[in-house]
């Protein structure tokens, strides 16, 4: 080569690569600034659980008690007793959401045998729909079904025969973390099946071919070939739900939340929020939170432990 031409490219393929690298951090800084507004920066408030704090004070006069909300979660019997109940409610919702995680599994290999395309791409369209209305529309939807006066079931129930008179369903907190658990798989199981379905379209189409020419039926290969296929994927989903286990959210049981089903319906953070917002005690509330998060991170790590023994791959 002449060594003309060789000293007039190597400066260039330097100066590409160093243009590359910060090109990708520029392609990569806002999410990173997304991450430091919304994830690091609101951790400033954790401040308010060492203060007395009272709204509409600055903090800065506020009286400074260190400690103090944590160690009434455990000196004071009532919060004591408060926190031991919005926790069994919570591990108690969250566990029956794992259990339940199995079902966009199912749905999804059934979904892909459909040979239809219009129909799976309509069953598909109408189970993914549910994911995109709030939580409160949900419970609009709840209310015109269940409501006690005109609700449409127990006009049905009332009709067959199988009621004598009006149920308040919503209002009851019997089986409320089964209903609870229901509408959540309603709303979620189209939108949770997508993953399983772009993992199912990743297997190699030669393992079905060489099962059907050894005369495989389609219940044989989604057991034998689309299900293991799959697997993989289920658990890393499955361990990131575990290491995510006491944040199963506040909308969907705050919209649904009455006096009668309070006790059983109130999970941490609506208990956060009710202890904040309707308590009025900002600090305590806070302290509850941080503990939430410091055990988060521990399951987190559990997981990824779990992880490293059964498929031997962490997924942090």
């Amino acid at each position: 080569m002449n060594p003309a031409l060789q000293g007039e490219t190597k400066p260039q393929n330097v100066k590409t690569g160093i243009s590359q690298k910060y090109r990708l951090l520029l392609y990569a800084s806002p999410f990173l600034l997304l991450i430091l507004v919304f994830g690091y920066f609101p951790l400033y408030g954790w401040t308010y659980a060492f203060y007395n704090y009272k709204p509409g004070i600055p903090l800065s006069s506020e009286q400074f008690v260190g400690f103090k909300w944590f160690l009434s979660i455990i000196n004071n019997p009532y919060q004591f007793e408060e926190i031991k109940r919005v926790m069994t409610n919570t591990f108690a919702m969250s566990l029956l959401g794992i259990a339940t995680s199995i079902l966009p599994v199912i749905f999804a290999i059934f979904l892909v045998e459909i040979k239809t395309n219009w129909y799976k791409k309509l069953v598909q369209t109408l189970t993914t729909l549910p994911n995109f209305i709030s939580w409160v529309l949900v419970y609009a939807i709840a209310f015109m079904l269940f409501s006690y006066d005109n609700g449409l079931i127990n006009k049905i129930m009332i009709g067959l025969g199988f009621q004598d008179g009006n149920i308040n369903y919503l209002a009851s907190g019997e089986y409320i973390w089964l209903k609870m658990t229901l509408w959540n798989v309603w709303k979620g199981l189209g939108w949770g099946a997508i993953l399983y379905i772009a993992a199912i379209m990743g297997i190699d189409q030669e393992l079905y071919d060489a099962a059907k020419v050894d005369g495989a039926g389609r219940v044989r290969l989604m057991w034998h070939i689309t299900l293991p296929g799959v697997m993989p994927t289920f658990f890393v989903l499955l361990l990131l739900s575990i290491a995510n286990f006491i944040n199963n959210g506040m909308e969907q049981y705050f919209v649904f939340q009455n006096a009668l089903n309070k006790d059983s319906i109130e999970v941490l953070d609506l208990y956060v929020y009710n202890t904040s917002m309707v308590g009025n005690n900002f600090s305590f509330a806070t302290a509850v939170s941080m503990l939430k998060s410091v055990v988060s991170v521990v399951l987190l790590f559990v997981a990824n432990q779990c992880s490293k023994w059964v498929r031997g791959e962490t997924i942090i």
